[in-house]
């Protein structure tokens, strides 16, 4: 698997049966489905997703809120509210979690997929400010299977916050090619997912 992947927090099944498949039709793979806090945390811990989509209430409870303030605590990833709650107050709360983005229910899929878009690219764009500029002999330094030129330009990409679709437009190849290329960057950085081969990036260029 070397697509996007996202985990939905979301306790109405029908909705997120919805938001799985608008993610679905628009080549993002969906980690896992859960419906309250602790098997949300249960797979933050153990399949960490690349994003995930958060319903603010869960249960009668704002459990969303929670989730969030753990995943930017502890969590490297964006995450996105998805919700019915637009007041002053629950914008208030949810601001202070600093969410990648905020859709309010009844979604569109069109709205979701632009939503989601723009807050991997921001997030990415935001994130890597943060670290020292991204080098191939900085990285082959440290890997017992160098990175090719075109795995680079691939690795990139990726840390730029691209998704597989995109990285085949921009570098004008087919997304087999895109896949065989991540898949062969996945066994040098000894990485499964979008956000470990960055994670793993990060922990090279720091070194």
């Amino acid at each position: 698997m070397n697509e996007i992947s996202i985990l939905i927090v979301e306790d109405e099944p029908i909705v997120a049966e919805d938001i799985a498949g608008a993610l679905r039709r628009n080549d993002y793979i969906v980690s896992a489905i859960v419906y309250n806090r602790e098997d949300a945390l249960a797979e933050l811990k153990n399949n960490l997703p690349d994003a995930a989509i958060l319903d603010i209430n869960l249960n009668g409870k704002m459990e969303g809120i929670e989730i969030a303030e753990i995943i930017a605590c502890n969590y490297h990833i964006p995450f996105l509210f998805l919700t019915s709650y637009s007041d002053k107050k629950t914008l208030a709360n949810a601001k202070v979690t600093e969410p990648a983005g905020y859709i309010v229910k009844p979604f569109t899929e069109a709205g979701l997929y632009s939503s989601i878009e723009i807050a991997l690219h921001n997030f990415a764009q935001k994130s890597k400010h943060n670290f020292p500029e991204l080098k191939l002999s900085t990285i082959n330094k440290f890997l017992p299977s160098p990175v090719s030129e075109r795995e680079f330009q691939l690795l990139q990409l990726i840390y730029n916050g691209c998704t597989n679709k995109q990285i085949a437009a921009e570098l004008f190849i087919s997304i087999n090619t895109v896949k065989k290329h991540i898949n062969n960057l996945y066994l040098k950085l000894d990485a499964t997912s979008h956000s470990s081969a960055i994670a793993r990036i990060r922990q090279l260029i720091l070194q």
